[in-house]
């Protein structure tokens, strides 16, 4: 199998988008690869998976990563590992676009992005705690708000998915 360059179905959600490489059904279901672009200054919603591990390898830009207690600057040409059951989030801290290859393991949270992406506007409350159970993600805990808002405020990061996970 090859996977030329701009392949693979792509599903926008707002500033990051979802290109889809390998699924789990093309792995056996254990693992996928998604490729994210990331716009500048945008802010994923800290969340905790409960099911898969995450890999990331930053191929263009910088990524900012809380991971737990660990903030970390991920330029590209670097590895982050996101492991099942800790608190997580991701960013773009910059004005230029950034792109990230995700591996998550087992497969099956890819499909998580499929099903955001047929939704028309913001993801409800209600469609939000669905996806949550349907796919073992939670919020980050409480006491990340005023992190997460610190941040947002001094690196003027946006939350243009209004889909928490």
């Amino acid at each position: 199998m090859l996977l030329e360059p701009g392949t693979g179905n792509l599903v926008s959600l707002g500033g990051v988008g979802v290109q889809f490489k390998l699924s789990g059904d093309d792995t056996g279901g254990a693992f996928s690869i998604v490729e994210h672009p990331v716009e500048p200054r945008v802010l994923i919603p800290s969340h905790v998976h409960h099911a898969e591990d995450e890999f990331s390898y930053v191929l263009e830009g910088l990524i900012g990563v809380r991971i737990g207690d660990q903030i970390i600057d991920a330029p590209a040409g670097s590895y982050v590992i996101k492991p099942r059951n800790v608190p997580h989030t991701f960013w773009n801290p910059t004005d230029q676009p950034a792109r990230l290859i995700e591996i998550i393991s087992p497969a099956g949270f890819e499909q998580q992005f499929a099903e955001m992406g047929m939704q028309i506007g913001p993801v409800t409350a209600e469609f939000g705690a669905y996806l949550g159970r349907k796919y073992q993600i939670s919020p980050a805990p409480a006491d990340w708000a005023d992190w997460i808002k610190e941040l947002t405020a001094r690196l003027q990061l946006h939350d243009p998915v209004s889909r928490a996970i």
